[in-house]
């Protein structure tokens, strides 16, 4: 099992290795196994990219993220400029149905709220607008339409864990109840554990997931 220190660096490598990040911008450490960033970027895809590469690193149990987004002068916008701009990056974003997506801007924070059929939807509409001049944070606050819950529904999402390279579909469990899918179990990295919720989503009838999957090396050296 790596020690703080070794998370702690192999987290620092991973940011390192964004194009998109400035090292020096974001702070890490590491207790036990989880991992806080902290630092000012200037964009809010920065913050969420940082997030997503220390996600990557074996060994992270938890993220704890403390990165702040300062927009300079030059590139401040006010809120109507802001609003505007995301409604035409949602428009023209063809994955995204704009007409069921409300907007809210209040000094840079954007908020989402509305109805759509699919999470990739909902995910697709956060994508569209992070990387925008002047966002500083956003809240996506868009949920699931109700639908009919799809026929042995826990089977389907199992048989999707199994067609998953990155996931051992022996270490999760799925219960349903309602129309909401519930994770628990083991698996080995963040990233697994996101692509184990991504497919539960993926299923006719869930609008919503509960992850309760436990981050543990461990539990796989003894099987």
């Amino acid at each position: 099992m790596k020690t703080d220190i070794q998370i702690q660096q192999d987290v620092m490598e991973q940011i390192k290795w964004q194009s998109l990040l400035n090292a020096a911008e974001i702070g890490v450490s590491v207790k036990d196994g989880i991992v806080t960033l902290s630092g000012h970027v200037d964009t809010y895809a920065k913050k969420t990219a940082a997030e997503k590469a220390a996600k990557k690193v074996k060994g992270v149990k938890a993220i704890a993220e403390e990165i702040c987004v300062g927009i300079s002068t030059s590139d401040k916008k006010n809120d109507g400029e802001i609003a505007e701009a995301v409604a035409n990056a949602l428009k023209w974003n063809s994955a995204v149905k704009d007409e069921k997506i409300k907007i809210k801007v209040e000094d840079g924070f954007v908020t989402l709220t509305g109805e759509v059929e699919w999470d990739i939807e909902r995910t697709n509409a956060t994508d569209a607008i992070k990387n925008l001049t002047g966002v500083v944070m956003v809240f996506n606050l868009v949920t699931i339409k109700p639908k009919p819950l799809a026929e042995n529904v826990s089977q389907k999402i199992q048989a999707a864990f199994a067609r998953h390279a990155s996931i051992d579909a022996s270490k999760i469990k799925v219960e349903i109840v309602g129309n909401k899918a519930i994770l628990t179990g083991y698996v080995r990295s963040f990233v697994e554990s996101e692509d184990a919720e991504a497919a539960a989503w993926a299923a006719p009838g869930v609008n919503a997931v509960e992850n309760k999957l436990e981050i543990g090396e461990e539990e796989f050296a003894y099987n």
